[in-house]
């Protein structure tokens, strides 16, 4: 998948683009039924997500899900107004 590809992908060190990843994982979960089961919106959003969570990562990042959260939310309040 694309989303998990920018996490896995980050330039951090392996501790934190696992914490990334679980971030991202955890993240989605509490979101995934807000975007129905159509592919496309579907992997929109979680690339919207993925991007999210890259956004308020540091090399200190070990929990980022709320941050992502709130950055996603802040940017699709933005698109949408």
């Amino acid at each position: 998948m694309k989303a998990r590809k920018l996490i896995d992908g980050a330039a951090f060190g392996p501790d934190v683009v696992r914490a990334l990843g679980q971030a991202f994982d955890e993240a989605w979960t509490q979101i995934a039924d807000n975007f129905g089961s159509e592919p496309k919106v579907v992997e929109d959003a979680r690339v919207r997500l993925a991007e999210a969570v890259l956004s308020v990562a540091s090399e200190n990042s070990t929990d980022v899900a709320v941050g992502a959260l709130q950055a996603m939310a802040k940017n699709y309040r933005t698109r949408q107004g």
